[in-house]
């Protein structure tokens, strides 16, 4: 149910008449793009489906990405390790990961039928889509750069989850970027380099031409796109909290560095 729709409309409609009521519709939509899972939670079993399908396909394409090049090496195993024990799994469920690991390695692992079961779960959750893309590309450039077999997977993944190549290479830069503030918070920001800005901007996915209120608006879409408590509202595994948390404060010290540079 529209409920944005129908209540900005009627809102509209006694305060102002038949035009304010097209504005109250309009505005009610936004409403109901932004805020769908308050207004149609997730029940208990649905997330349940949601989460499997998250950490399946998360980690059978890690070993996939892991294999694209024709061998799985010690650093790609010990990153899939260290990931393992930052997100802090349980046992049983860093048994399964390896077993997906694994399972991703192989021959006849299918990466299409693996994101074709990822979309029909998940399809209508645009923030968890993205979130994946941006973990495997993350996870993909642990070692300092992307091979050309990798970006040929990811490309394709991001192809299944609906973005377009020109996206998917902004993707790319935005991630580059971000890990570059990784742990970096806190930091005086009265020794900004220029090229640490420049890095900045990337992150953010926004350019030095920018005013101060489109700058803050991206920030604000960056936040809310990868902010835990709306990524666990709509399905991500908790296990996987840290990586978003990460995620966030890497976009808040990118911010922060350009505002200070701005004052």
């Amino acid at each position: 149910m529209n409920a944005g729709k129908i209540i900005g409309g009627l809102i509209g409609f006694f305060v102002g008449g038949l035009v304010t009521a097209l504005l109250g519709v309009f505005v009610g939509h936004q409403f109901d793009k932004g805020l769908g899972g308050l207004l149609n939670p997730v029940s208990a079993e649905q997330r349940q489906r949601i989460q499997d399908a998250f950490f399946k396909t998360l980690f059978a394409t890690l070993g996939h990405l892991a294999k694209s090049d024709g061998r799985i090496s010690k650093v790609e195993i010990a990153q899939a390790e260290a990931l393992m024990t930052n997100m802090g799994l349980t046992a049983a469920h860093r048994r399964e990961a390896i077993e997906l690991f694994k399972a991703g390695a192989k021959p006849d692992f299918s990466i299409d039928r693996t994101m074709t079961d990822f979309i029909a779960t998940c399809g209508r959750y645009n923030n968890l889509k993205q979130s994946l893309l941006n973990y495997l590309i993350s996870l993909a450039m642990a070692d300092g750069e992307l091979h050309p077999a990798e970006q040929a997977v990811l490309k394709k993944v991001a192809k299944h989850l609906g973005f377009s190549s020109a996206l998917f290479e902004k993707f790319i830069e935005m991630v580059k970027a971000q890990s570059r503030f990784k742990g970096a918070g806190g930091r005086a920001q009265d020794r900004v380099t220029q090229s640490e800005l420049e890095s900045a901007y990337k992150a953010l996915g926004v350019e030095e031409a920018n005013t101060d209120a489109q700058i803050k608006r991206a920030y604000r879409k960056l936040i809310s796109e990868n902010h835990p408590d709306k990524l666990i509202g709509q399905g991500m595994p908790e296990d996987m909290v840290k990586l978003a948390t990460e995620r966030t404060q890497e976009i808040q010290t990118a911010y922060d560095f350009i505002v200070a540079s701005r004052k």
